[in-house]
């Protein structure tokens, strides 16, 4: 226990940022479920929305939302994009001759 009151006042900032972190963290995570749960682009667009905000405040690291978007944007991907397959042609380009 710190003894000095500038150590003291410190301890009683960390333990209430901790408990702020946590809380906001415990959201981030309900949210992210909440959309693998239900994958619509409404749903997305809050995701990506609440780990901007959570990158800016410090909670993660940019490369880890990056890469929760990522993953998620590909489980939305196949369930849109699975009817429009298209198959490139194999015409060949007239040659030109001189």
């Amino acid at each position: 226990m710190p003894l000095i009151k500038g150590a003291i006042k410190k301890l009683r900032q960390d333990q209430a940022r901790t408990e702020k972190n946590r809380a906001s963290r415990a959201g981030l995570r309900t949210t992210l479920k909440r959309t693998e749960a239900n994958l619509t682009s409404e749903a997305l667009s809050e995701a990506f929305s609440v780990l901007d905000k959570a990158v800016k405040r410090g909670l993660i690291k940019k490369g880890k939302a990056d890469r929760v978007k990522s993953r998620l944007s590909k489980k939305v991907k196949p369930t849109a994009t699975k009817a429009k397959t298209v198959k490139p042609s194999s015409k060949k380009s007239p040659s030109k001759t001189k």
